[in-house]
């Protein structure tokens, strides 16, 4: 199974303000939507705690929440103790025409204990300052950059970009 990681981030790394995302993007959220959608999702308690609750859990994929705590439990989600046991739980996603992938959806500390499974990472870059609490990881030198669709500008106002990359 391959495992992606799936973030927006401003160009100073920040992905997150006391346990939300500090931007308004539209088209980001599409993005997301279209990548994950049919797929397992991995993320932390706290991510999951993030959503609102309208969409938990997430629809089309299957949530797998990483927790240490081993009573917690939430309608719609599995529960994993670890990265390595929610990617053996991932298993194969809801459609099975999509290739076998595993998204990672956050949040920091989930993100850097996956990046060493991870064969893809799709970063939206938001150009915009905000001050933050949780950054995402920095790829390092055995990632590059496989498809940036450049500078576009977001219904909201501000400009981003995707970018793939692979090792």
């Amino acid at each position: 199974m391959n495992v992606g990681l799936i973030w927006a981030q401003t160009l100073d790394g920040v992905i997150g303000a006391g346990n939300a995302i500090p931007w308004r993007v539209p088209e980001d959220m599409a993005h997301f939507k279209a990548t994950t959608l049919g797929h397992p999702v991995v993320m932390g308690r706290r991510t999951w705690d993030s959503l609102p609750a309208r969409f938990r859990p997430l629809a089309g994929r299957r949530n797998i929440v990483v927790t240490r705590d081993p009573q917690w439990v939430a309608e719609g989600a599995e529960r994993a103790g670890s990265i390595a046991e929610a990617l053996e739980l991932a298993g194969e996603p809801l459609d099975p025409a999509a290739p076998a992938t595993a998204w990672v959806i956050g949040g920091g500390e989930i993100y850097r204990a996956a990046l060493e499974h991870a064969t893809v990472l799709s970063v939206t870059e938001v150009d915009s300052p905000v001050n933050g609490d949780v950054y995402a990881p920095t790829p390092g030198p055995t990632w590059k950059v496989v498809e940036d669709k450049g500078w576009q500008s977001s219904t909201s106002g501000l400009r981003y970009r995707i970018r793939t990359y692979t090792r």
